[in-house]
Parts: C-alpha cells; sequence; structure tokens
C-alpha cells in the first residue's frame, strides 16, 4: 500500500511526472563535472597517486554500484526529495535520519559556494583571455549565482534542458580528444594500459589513498537520482535506471579519458608531466597535441560552462533539500513553499542564492584568492559530508531489509549494501586521513576543525530528535509523515 502525509497542499507539493531518466541522468553527471574532473583531478591524481588513476576511477564506480544496488532497491518503498533523510529515517530511525539530513545539506551548500568561487575563477581567466574582458572573479560568481537562482526558480526541466546541452558539449570534446590521442599514440597502448589497472598500483601503490580520494570525490552528486523522484515519471523504474546509467557511465568515462592521458605521455611520462610545473595544463596538452590550438580553447570555453552545469545542479539539489526539512518543520516552514505555477520549490532556491551571493561576496570583498582561499577548504568539507552521509545511507538499506527483504535476494539487499557501506565508510576514513590533500591547508589543527564539521553536525542532528521525542512527542511523530512509503505491508518508520 502507499502512505504517504495528508499534511501536504498544492503549496509544498513539487511537480510530478516532469523528469525522464535521462533528465535525471544529465543532472547527476553534470553534479560530477566530468569536464573539471578530468582537468583538474586527473592531474592531481597523477601526482600525488601515481599512475593507478584510471584503475582507481574504475574501482570506486564499482563500490559504488554496490551501493546503488541497495539504493535503488529501497527507492521503491521510500520516495521523497529529502533523499538521505528519509532513507537513513525509515532504515535506521528518525533522530540518525536528521542527522544525516543536516550533514547532507552543509555539504551541498559547501559544494555550492566551491563551485561558485571556481566558476568566477575560471571565467575570470577564459573571457581575459579569449575576449580581453578582465574582470575580478567576484563579478563572475555573482552573476553566475543570480543565472543559476533564476534557472532553480523556474520549473525542473528548464533547468534540465541547460544541463542537456552544456554536459553533452564537454563529454563531447574529451571523446574527441581521447579518441585522437588513441589513434595517434597507438603504441603506447599495451604499456599504459598494464600500468592504468595493474593491482599494485591501484591498490597498492604509496599514493593509493590518496588515489581514492579523487576518485570517490569524482563522483560527488550521484546519490542525485533519489532527489528528483517526487518529479520524476514512473520513480520506481526511472530512479534506478538513472542511478545505474550515471554511476555506469562516470565510472567507465573518467577510467578512460584518464587513461588516454597515459596514452598520450606514456606511463613514465604522465608521472613526469604530473610533477612538472605545467601539470595543470595536462589535459590542454593533451589536447593541443591532438587536435591542434583549437582545442585547446574549446576547453577553456567548456571548463566555464562546465563548472555552471555542475552548481545549477547541485543548486536543485540543495533548493530541494532545503523543501524536504522545511516540509519537516526542521528548518523554517516557509522553505517548503513550492510555486503557484510552476511547482518549484522557489522559496528554497532564493534563499539559497541569497546565501551563495553573501559568501561569495564575502571571499571576494576580503581579497580571498577563489581557488586556495574559497574553494579548496569549502569543497574538502562538502566532499568528506557527501561521502560520509552515503555510508550512512548505505547502512540504512541494510537497516530497512534486514528483517524483511520485501521479495528482493539477500545479494541485492544485504550483501551488496554490505560491501557498498564498507567501501563508503572507508572512503570517508581514507579522506579523514589525507585531508590536507583535498583542504590544501597542512595546519593539522585546521583541518581537524573543518573535518570536524561533519560529525558534529552529524551528533547534533540525532541529540535534535532525541530531544524533540522526549519533549515534543506529537512533533517527533509527525516527521517523516511526507515520506512516501510503497510496499504490501504497513511498515512503521522508527
Amino acid at each position: 500500500m502507499t502512505t504517504a502525509t495528508p499534511a501536504t497542499t498544492e503549496t509544498d507539493t513539487l511537480a510530478r511526472g516532469r523528469l525522464g531518466t535521462f533528465d535525471i541522468v544529465f543532472f547527476v553527471v553534470s553534479a560530477a563535472a566530468p569536464l573539471t574532473v578530468a582537468v583538474s583531478s586527473a592531474p592531481l591524481a597523477f601526482l600525488v597517486g601515481g599512475v593507478g588513476a584510471p584503475g582507481a576511477m574504475l574501482a570506486s564506480g564499482v563500490v559504488l554500484i554496490l551501493f546503488a544496488i541497495g539504493f535503488t532497491a529501497m527507492s521503491r518503498f521510500v520516495r521523497n526529495t529529502g533523499a538521505f533523510y528519509a532513507y537513513a529515517a525509515a532504515g535506521l530511525g528518525k533522530p540518525v535520519g536528521i542527522g544525516v539530513a543536516f550533514v547532507t545539506i552543509v555539504a551541498y551548500a559547501f559544494l555550492c559556494i566551491c563551485f561558485y568561487a571556481l566558476l568566477g575563477f575560471y571565467a575570470n581567466l577564459t573571457f581575459a583571455e579569449l575576449l580581453g574582458i578582465d574582470l575580478p572573479w567576484g563579478v563572475w560568481s555573482v552573476v553566475s549565482v543570480l543565472v543559476i537562482g533564476y534557472l532553480g526558480y523556474r520549473r525542473i526541466d528548464v533547468g534540465a534542458k541547460v544541463l542537456a546541452v552544456l554536459l553533452s558539449a564537454e563529454i563531447a570534446i574529451l571523446l574527441v580528444i581521447s579518441l585522437a590521442i588513441i589513434f595517434q599514440n597507438g603504441g603506447t597502448i599495451g604499456e599504459a594500459t598494464a600500468a592504468s589497472f595493474d593491482p599494485k598500483n591501484v591498490f597498492f601503490a604509496t599514493g593509493a589513498s590518496a588515489l581514492f580520494v579523487f576518485g570517490f570525490g569524482a563522483f560527488l552528486g550521484f546519490e542525485g537520482t533519489v532527489i528528483y523522484a517526487e518529479e520524476a515519471k514512473q520513480p520506481e523504474r526511472t530512479v534506478p535506471r538513472a542511478t545505474y546509467i550515471a554511476i555506469a557511465f562516470l565510472g567507465i568515462f573518467y577510467a578512460f579519458t584518464f587513461w588516454a592521458l597515459t596514452v598520450a605521455f606514456g606511463a613514465d611520462g604522465v608521472i613526469a608531466l604530473a610533477n612538472s610545473d605545467d601539470f595543470e595544463e595536462m589535459q590542454f596538452i593533451a589536447g593541443e597535441n591532438a587536435l591542434g590550438a583549437w582545442a585547446g580553447v574549446v576547453l577553456e570555453i567548456l571548463i566555464v560552462t562546465s563548472f555552471f552545469a555542475c552548481t545549477l545542479a547541485f543548486h536543485n539539489a540543495c533548493s530541494r533539500y532545503l523543501f524536504s526539512l522545511g516540509r519537516e518543520r526542521l528548518l523554517p516552514a516557509g522553505l517548503a513553499r513550492t510555486h503557484s505555477r510552476m511547482k518549484s520549490p522557489h522559496v528554497a532556491s532564493i534563499t539559497l542564492t541569497v546565501l551563495c551571493v553573501l559568501a561569495v561576496l564575502a571571499g571576494a570583498l576580503s581579497g580571498a584568492d577563489p581557488f586556495l582561499g574559497l574553494g579548496l577548504w569549502t569543497y574538502a568539507i562538502g566532499v568528506a559530508g557527501l561521502i560520509f552521509a552515503q555510508g550512512v545511507a548505505a547502512v540504512s538499506v541494510i537497516g530497512f531489509f534486514w528483517k524483511d527483504r520485501r521479495g528482493f535476494g539477500v545479494w541485492r539487499v544485504l550483501v551488496a549494501p554490505v560491501l557498498g557501506a564498507v567501501g563508503l565508510l572507508v572512503a570517508f576514513i581514507v579522506i579523514v586521513a589525507n585531508f590536507d590533500l583535498v583542504s590544501g591547508f597542512t595546519d593539522p589543527v585546521v583541518n581537524w576543525a573543518l573535518i570536524g564539521c561533519v560529525p558534529v553536525v552529524f551528533i547534533a542532528g540525532i541529540v535534535i530528535g532525541l530531544v524533540m521525542k522526549r519533549r515534543s512527542p506529537e512533533r517527533y511523530a509527525a516527521l517523516t509523515q511526507s515520506v512516501t512509503v510503497v510496499e504490501p505491508e504497513n511498515v512503521e518508520v522508527r
């Protein structure tokens, strides 16, 4: 049967049936930002982790597929735009749901700020070099916040169409460059393949842990498939399909484009370039060598649009979490209002837009470097928070199906989720251990303060839930009423 809240109204209900499978895929893959990963993360992965970077990308994708096996099984029963909140509440109890919801929304907010800063940074470089328009990065960032805020205010399918165009362009240029590299450097394919996917270079190299910091970070936002369940067409089919397609595509695409760089420069050459002063230009050098100078120009343009698409995807995801927690009255109820005509979470979108404008202005007016002074540490918190939330969600799947597999096999709802949970929680530990690689800070006190945001917010959410349960039992009982549970028998959300 279907259990849904009677409290929802026309003013706090999202648009139904707007998104198909590939609309959701565009949101998720855009959030991962394939071009920015290929341009910025690939050189760093080779630098600190070694030649096994392509294999690490593939291995990270396998872990996330294991997580997705149970994650998508649960999506057939639990549907809510506050995805991790609904999953954790259904599988581990409401207090844990509140904790993971707060962690997720903080992570998304920090990632939005990070990507706005980096968008301004790259827009400044690109427009100055190609058009001679040299405006401060803060100007470009604020303009981007306003444009993305406008798109977030409108119907969800409008944003999906924008992402479809931008994402197709960045994937196309990377594929063209990679294929051109392979045709021109066929003689090094065997050597590159052996080195890139050799287990000793992937799992047992000196920098193996660092490889997986970048590996799991490259998939950020894939969990967004379930965020759009309330707005999807046939969510019981659309969400699982979109999840599998997104993870499989990203894992294979990252491994392929990283591997192409080892073909372009050779197994030893790519490491030598990664350790040179030109390591940040690795993808641009490969593109220009394979296709000519025009490829570098195209990459300069598309890196800006890639960050734009990525930020739009995260803005939409964060807005929906704000909407969901407003609907649950865990945040101000006004955040749960939707537009009367477009059914978008317009109040949540406007609120996030204002917060991001203030953050960007604070960074720009203080003279902070957009990359080192604002972008890196906000990214670090966001990555750590999201991977922690993914790990808790994987455990939630186990909790949800522990006593009743609801018709699924042991592999899908117990074994695979256990393997996925172990992989994700180990990944979180690896990120904590190598946090300086992501944050850019060498002071351990600063790094512990930043990483401490994740457990502090999580525990605070749990405490809020427990206190509410004791002091306001009626309000506590009303939590998760907006969560739709679909199954043959009633399932009590603890």
